[in-house]
């Protein structure tokens, strides 16, 4: 009777080059559809895929400030922003500014946050949209760094740091109910 032979060393060996093979042309991708040679590489694609161009905050010493620039989205899909935080406000919201429907306008926060298409731009400007930092914790003085961060739909966190500027304009009301039609 013939000795059987050890089938364990040679399925051992198949296994492996089968993995080695499969593996051997494979490369991570982030988010954004570009390669990524690792995940700490793909988390800061994805970080860096959205960033706050020409950012800027009004510096005031009144309880609510706002923050204008261009945000900017350099991946190959769209951005849904649900939120934003910064320590230095008890509360922040992504804003729209609206007719108050007696010639006056009214900003609020985005009932669906702001999106910004692939390879595309959202424009956050004093009387339209923006950020709105409220509940501040001392005044923002004119050239302090302002450290926000972004969060979109998925849960990622995008980091921007503004500088603020004096600025008189745009001076609307804060109204944080919608209007409901009257019949």
């Amino acid at each position: 009777m013939p000795t059987p032979r050890p089938v364990l060393p040679a399925l051992a060996l198949s296994v492996t080059l089968a993995l080695v093979g499969c593996g051997a042309d494979a490369t991570p991708t982030s988010v954004d559809g570009t390669s990524a040679s690792s995940p700490s590489a793909a988390a800061t694609t994805a970080a860096t895929a959205l960033t706050l161009e020409d950012g800027w905050a009004k510096a005031t010493d009144a309880p609510m400030t706002g923050v204008f620039g261009t945000l900017t989205n350099s991946s190959g899909t769209e951005i849904h922003l649900v939120s934003v935080r910064s320590e230095l406000a008890g509360m922040a919201e992504l804003h729209v500014t609206v007719d108050d429907g007696a010639g006056g306008r009214v900003m609020r926060e985005a009932e669906d946050g702001f999106t910004i298409p692939a390879g595309g731009e959202h424009d956050l400007v004093p009387g339209g949209d923006h950020l709105m930092l409220m509940q501040l914790t001392g005044p923002v003085e004119t050239g302090q760094e302002v450290a926000l961060t972004l969060l979109d739909e998925d849960g990622r966190e995008y980091a921007v740091t503004v500088t603020a500027r004096a600025f008189s304009g745009a001076e609307e009301d804060y109204d944080p109910e919608p209007q409901t039609e009257q019949p």
